[in-house]
């Protein structure tokens, strides 16, 4: 289990993300034409998962439209944006701002929060997960992994990034 905050009160989620060097979990999610997403899906490409609780709240939009900016300019890397949401939420998110470089994926079905230990178990956003990234390299292995430390803090981009090298 491991310990992030909310307005500075302490939070959990359900395990720990993935360390850097290991293999990425198995999991599944949804994308937004409700057609299911393994990593088996992204072979061969790099991946950066963008972890958040709803696209409905300030920083959660902010970090989709700074990664869909980030991604443009990222060669075979695909961005993933995960959250509790409905892909018809995330979809129209999008499509209002015009994003265009991610992919947005929910874990309303599937075992994505707990594979890798983002679901938060306690405080007001319980059920939804953490705000973290991953990144995977082109094999499926983890490169880069944060947890934000608050959850209304925006992630790391430049390390994110950099771990593509």
């Amino acid at each position: 289990m491991a310990q992030t905050a909310l307005g500075g009160n302490p939070v959990h989620t359900v395990g720990d993300l993935p360390t850097v060097g290991s293999p990425t979990p198995s999991f599944t999610i949804t994308k937004g034409d409700l057609s299911d997403v393994t990593p088996a899906d992204f072979a061969g490409k790099r991946v950066v998962l963008n972890i958040f609780p709803s696209i409905d709240t300030p920083t959660c939009a902010t970090s989709t439209r700074k990664f869909n900016e980030i991604a443009s300019s990222l060669d075979n890397t695909v961005v993933v944006c995960v959250a509790a949401d409905l892909p018809f939420a995330m979809n129209r998110f999008c499509g209002a701002e015009g994003l265009e470089n991610v992919v947005v994926a929910s874990t309303f079905r599937g075992d994505f929060g707990d594979a890798y230990g983002v679901r938060l178990i306690d405080g007001k956003l319980a059920g939804l997960m953490a705000r973290s990234v991953v990144v995977l390299d082109e094999a499926g292995t983890v490169i880069h992994s944060q947890l934000v430390p608050e959850i209304a803090q925006e992630p790391d981009y430049d390390a994110a990034v950099a771990s593509l090298g």
